[in-house]
């Protein structure tokens, strides 16, 4: 009788000790569950729409400034800007910030090592991933825009096949200026290795994007740096898998690859598709608007 009062004893143990684990696993899930339904619930119903930003190569992430400035003059807007840098240690240097109410700020995203190169575009895409997942944990924002300078728009490739999978955060429309996908290359049926693992990788783009590819014409070729073939060569990246995809050429004086910031034309192509949303103004494509709230 003895012996059977020590086993329901230790059995009654047991379970007090199995109890009081299972409250102690259970606090910190509970509290992880609370935060990730807060966190969703805060994204969901946040109205901040950010125009994310990537300069092309030996460009820091002040190479938007001109270009900013004149969309805020012509169309009488406010954006506000806010400036990463990401290093090589992978640590993010902030400059500038996000206005209060301000639901359409631009966030330019920069690398210290912004040299050219496949195998630096890469590593640029990773730390781009870096920046993005800092700016969405800050933010919250559940949908954006993307723009491009250059091989800016390789990163946002790459970046979309290789990284981007977020569930809750929508890419609405991309922008690109001059992007070479097949670099140098002239003729685009000679693919180099960068355009052959985007096309392989082409079903992981987000089937909802907009596209609109800017090439600048110099005589016709291309932009005094990057062939139109080159930034053509975009084609086979995107076409069909994608919900929309133009190429759209510009030109004039400012239509040189390193000018295209300046030209009226790209200006109003980005406030156009970008800020708009791909409508146009009443009567008259160049009339100062109102930025998306």
């Amino acid at each position: 009788m003895r012996r059977s009062n020590i086993h329901s004893k230790k059995g009654f143990r047991a379970l007090i000790f199995l109890f009081i684990a299972l409250i102690l696993l259970g606090i910190p899930s509970y509290f992880w569950t609370k935060k990730s339904v807060s966190t969703l619930a805060g994204r969901y119903n946040s109205p901040l729409s950010p125009i994310i930003m990537i300069p092309g190569s030996s460009a820091s992430a002040n190479r938007f400034d001109g270009m900013i400035s004149k969309i805020n003059k012509k169309y009488d807007e406010h954006h506000s800007v806010l400036e990463l840098t990401v290093h090589k240690n992978d640590t993010i240097t902030y400059k500038g910030s996000i206005r209060n109410g301000d639901t359409r700020p631009f966030i330019v995203v920069g690398f210290e090592n912004n040299d050219d190169g496949y195998e630096n575009i890469k590593k640029q895409a990773y730390w781009f991933n870096i920046a993005f997942e800092a700016l969405k944990k800050r933010y919250k924002f559940n949908n954006f825009d993307a723009f491009g300078h250059s091989n800016g728009g390789l990163i946002w490739t790459y970046y979309l096949e290789n990284y981007f999978d977020d569930d809750t955060i929508d890419i609405n429309r991309m922008l690109t200026v001059g992007t070479p996908y097949n670099f140098e290359e002239v003729d685009n049926s000679k693919r180099t290795e960068m355009l052959n693992d985007f096309v392989k990788k082409r079903d992981k783009l987000p089937a909802d994007l907009s596209y609109y590819s800017v090439a600048g014409t110099k005589g016709y070729t291309d932009d005094g740096i990057v062939p139109i073939g080159s930034v053509d060569s975009g084609k086979y990246i995107f076409e069909s898998v994608i919900k929309h995809y133009t190429l759209i050429t510009v030109t004039g004086d400012t239509a040189q690859h390193s000018d295209m910031l300046d030209n009226q034309q790209v200006i109003s192509l980005f406030h156009q598709y970008i800020i708009n949303d791909g409508v146009n103004p009443p009567n008259n494509a160049n009339k100062p608007g109102k930025a998306k709230n």
